[in-house]
């Protein structure tokens, strides 16, 4: 991997961290809401810090797990679904996580809910990273920071440019579409037949998207039919 391949993988990784991320930055201010100020942000730094680490580790193993034949494959496919889900759950609410009421059961539930809420994101990075676990750590140095300190902003921008959710689908898109054909078993074929890997990537991509538009559009005039 050249520089240049690292700077535009770099930039990948944490792209999809601060897109996925949106949920993880909800559950950071809602656990530690209940706090003094400045507990609350040794809370967040804390908590924080402590999901980080885990989140390191557990994309470690992922990356070993990922070389084992098919396993790239079944990452593909389960990333796919993490990019339609993207799209489709838009709105969700986080009303079940609890504030916390002191400083370590506010970080032992921000590090809970990040661990449950994280594989989508520890999956994603794994394959964004191609096996580069540099890329995985400074990912997280870049973005971790954005998402603590500047997570109602970057949220508030999501909700305002819609569109940004979808380029962050199309980027997951290509990133599942782009582990399968690096997938060891089916490497050979697309090897053999670029066109034919162009193609499976378009697919993926505007699949994602339309998939997920459709069923946005979906909620939206069910939400409104239940208003009317």
């Amino acid at each position: 991997m050249n520089f240049s391949e690292f700077i535009v993988s770099l930039l990948q990784v944490v792209f999809i961290d601060l897109i996925l991320a949106g949920d993880n930055a909800i559950v950071i201010g809602l656990a530690a809401r209940n706090l003094p100020q400045e507990t609350q942000k040794k809370a967040i730094i804390y908590g924080t810090g402590g999901a980080v680490l885990i989140r390191i580790a557990a994309t470690v193993v992922v990356l070993w797990l990922l070389q084992i034949p098919w396993l790239l494959l079944v990452g593909g496919v389960l990333l796919i679904w993490i990019a339609y889900k993207l799209l489709a759950d838009q709105g969700d609410e986080h009303t079940e996580v609890k504030a916390g009421v002191s400083l370590w059961t506010a970080v032992k539930t921000i590090v809970i809910a990040d661990a449950a809420m994280g594989l989508d994101n520890v999956i994603a990075v794994a394959g964004a990273a191609e096996q580069h676990i540099i890329l995985v750590i400074l990912g997280l140095l870049i973005s971790v920071p954005i998402i603590v300190w500047g997570s109602t902003l970057f949220i508030k921008l999501i909700n305002r440019f819609p569109w940004i959710i979808f380029l962050g689908a199309a980027v997951l898109g290509y990133t599942a579409s782009n582990m399968i054909t690096e997938e060891r078993m089916l490497e050979p074929f697309f090897t053999a037949h670029p066109v034919v890997r162009i193609l499976f990537i378009v697919f993926v991509i505007a699949g994602v998207l339309f998939v997920g538009y459709r069923k946005q559009k979906s909620a939206k005039q069910s939400q409104q039919h239940s208003y009317s």
